[in-house]
């Protein structure tokens, strides 16, 4: 297969975010054993890394470069997305066996030591912005909106809505909250975390922002639809899942092609968005494109 120059792009930006992360837990000390070898499992796996790419795209877009505190960010965002997927997997959850394409964290180990690896990650994502991010003020704003997207009014909110829809009838407005909260604003938070982090203006930060609500959305009708197009080993987690759940997704709402208009809208919106930025956004406009025509 050929390797693009945009996907050349993203695999720098994975392997930068690996490294750092990497170097985190190395200076880690008192964590357990086991706990460790946990937390490094799932972060370890083959993740697409969409999130942590995104703070540190939009910190170069506003910038020139990558920053430290961009890199932490990132580190950041991706240990909290980790917790997540750790959660979400769990029996009481979703009640999935696999993750990036190799068993998920409980049945690596055990619910109870997964939990804790989630636990552990959420908290030293916070913890590294507040020791590794020097300026105060920026430290603050980072862990503010990193609080807020992933908190009880965000990424929370979406997902408690998404379990209490699931074999009940829905309407869109109540589709495009779950998604919004459960995803959206999540990708929201990158970009701001990515602006802040090279000192955008507030028309910098208010376009990404807009942009990273649009492209997250954008991001999970595509993986509604990948549930019900994809397989197991395209998505490295079990295919069909959201159908036998009777979950509330853009597939049973509005229909396939309905599904794939509005994933088609939002990423047209999102491009639009960047005009402000000119050619120095064109990473960005690839991102939407690679979203959009993904197969995992």
């Amino acid at each position: 297969m050929q390797v693009t120059s945009f996907d050349k792009q993203l695999q720098d930006k994975c392997q930068m975010v690996n490294r750092v992360l990497k170097g985190i837990l190395v200076e880690q000390s008192g964590i357990d054993a086991e706990l460790r070898k946990a937390m490094e499992y799932t972060l370890a796996g083959n993740g697409k890394r969409v999130r942590p790419a995104l703070v540190l795209w939009c910190c170069e877009l506003v910038c020139g470069g990558v920053n430290h505190n961009a890199e932490i960010a990132a580190a950041a965002i991706e240990m909290v997305h980790t917790y997540s997927l750790i959660h979400d997997d769990l029996p009481a959850m979703d009640d999935d066996d696999f993750r990036r394409g190799k068993p998920s964290c409980h049945k690596a180990f055990n619910e109870a030591t997964a939990i804790l690896a989630g636990d552990a990650l959420l908290t030293l994502a916070f913890g590294i912005l507040c020791k590794e991010v020097a300026q105060p003020a920026i430290a603050v704003r980072l862990i503010d909106e990193l609080a807020v997207a992933a908190g009880p009014a965000g990424m929370l909110a979406g997902q408690m809505a998404d379990l209490r829809a699931e074999r009940v009838e829905g309407g869109g407005e109540l589709l495009e909250d779950i998604h919004i909260n459960k995803t959206a604003k999540m990708f929201r938070c990158a970009a701001a975390m990515g602006a802040i982090c090279g000192g955008a203006t507030g028309k910098q930060y208010d376009c990404l922002c807009e942009y990273g609500l649009k492209v997250g959305l954008g991001f999970q009708i595509a993986d509604d639809i990948l549930d019900v197009a994809g397989t197991t080993e395209q998505l490295g987690k079990t295919a069909g899942k959201d159908a036998r759940a009777d979950k509330c997704t853009y597939p049973k709402i509005v229909g396939m092609e309905e599904s794939k208009g509005l994933a088609a809208r939002l990423a047209n919106e999102a491009v639009e968005i960047l005009e402000h930025f000119g050619e120095k956004a064109e990473a960005l406009r690839q991102l939407v494109k690679a979203l959009l025509q993904r197969t995992r």
